[in-house]
């Protein structure tokens, strides 16, 4: 069985609040806890009215003590908004609270726009720093150097698990250089996904934490009890996605039953290839099109999103994920 994650944004839909939105997170991590994901990654956006998780470190550790077995973790932090040392800081306080449990995946994205980026006190150059960046934040997490200057306590000697999540060539060659694991955007990004793919696979050097290659593939799912209704559940992805390229981001929109009536052509179309790699509908069409993503970028291992409006809704498209990949979808092959 390939093993399967979360990637959750804690939606905050239109009619809810961000606390509401919080402890739906918390819900959803025990259910998906039970019904078998590997791992329960959030997200660092800011400035986003729809996102509630934009304190990502606070939220992995209230979702780590809501659950008891789940890797929790950061899918990913958005490594130019933060010093290295407060990032090892941080997640080397959540390992020690929660040993064996945590991950650490590391964006090169600023995760909100330039206004924002001021306001962090951080700047757009601080991209360009990014591999210079993970080295710095490795070195903080790996074992104490003798006469070093500077140590993260807590974080020396934790080893968090550190993860490059990248939509471009440019992570997949970092991620390979330094041996470490690539999970890729491609549930909103997915133009470069076969050519990453290939380069690090290609490229990868193996190191302390890793062997070999290993990566991770991004799916939207819309899982319902039938096509139709999985396809309207997309319909609230699709329309903030289109909000969110006009310059209009807002909280989650509610459902409709035709897209076509609140999107024009041209809109929809660049939203759909934005959302390629998806999986709707009821259980045997969202088992056939992961099986699909499956066979043909043999990823190691699956993280699966869906913004959904309802939250009963949200919880069943997961469970009807998890059923589906617990009665098997062929795994990679290398």
């Amino acid at each position: 069985m390939i093993p399967f994650s979360v990637l959750d944004l804690a939606p905050v839909p239109e009619g809810s609040t961000p606390g509401q939105a919080l402890g739906n997170t918390l819900e959803l991590a025990r259910h998906a806890e039970a019904w078998g994901y590997r791992r329960f990654w959030l997200a660092e956006h800011h400035n986003m009215e729809g996102i509630a998780s934009a304190a990502t470190a606070v939220v992995i550790g209230a979702v780590a003590a809501a659950t008891r077995t789940i890797r929790v973790g950061a899918g990913g932090i958005m490594l130019p908004n933060h010093a290295p040392l407060t990032v090892a800081e941080a997640f080397g306080t959540l390992a020690e609270l929660y040993p064996g449990r945590i991950d650490l995946g590391l964006g090169r994205a600023p995760g909100g726009d330039a206004a924002t980026m001021q306001a962090l006190r951080r700047y757009m150059g601080g991209a360009d720093r990014f591999p210079q960046d993970v080295v710095e934040l490795l070195g903080y997490l790996g074992d104490p150097q003798s006469g070093a200057p500077v140590r993260a306590i807590p974080g020396a000697g934790t080893k968090v698990p550190v993860w490059i999540l990248g939509s471009s060539l440019f992570g997949a060659q970092l991620a390979a250089h330094l041996g470490l694991p690539y999970a890729f955007a491609s549930h909103f990004a997915p133009d470069a996904l076969e050519q990453a793919v290939t380069v690090y696979r290609q490229m990868f050097e193996p190191s302390e934490q890793l062997e070999r290659p290993h990566f991770m593939l991004a799916l939207n799912v819309f899982a319902a009890e039938t096509d139709a209704e999985g396809r309207r559940l997309m319909t609230s992805m699709q329309q903030a996605f289109a909000n969110l390229r006009l310059g209009r981001p807002g909280r989650l929109p509610a459902p409709v039953d035709d897209i076509g009536t609140v999107l024009d052509r041209g809109t929809l179309a660049g939203v759909d290839r934005a959302l390629a790699v998806s999986a709707v509908g009821g259980a045997e069409k969202v088992r056939r099109e992961i099986a699909g993503l499956v066979a043909r970028y043999r990823p190691d291992e699956l993280i699966l999103t869906g913004q959904i409006h309802d939250h009963a809704a949200r919880l069943r498209s997961f469970e009807i994920a998890a059923e589906v990949l617990r009665e098997g979808v062929p795994a990679s092959v290398g």
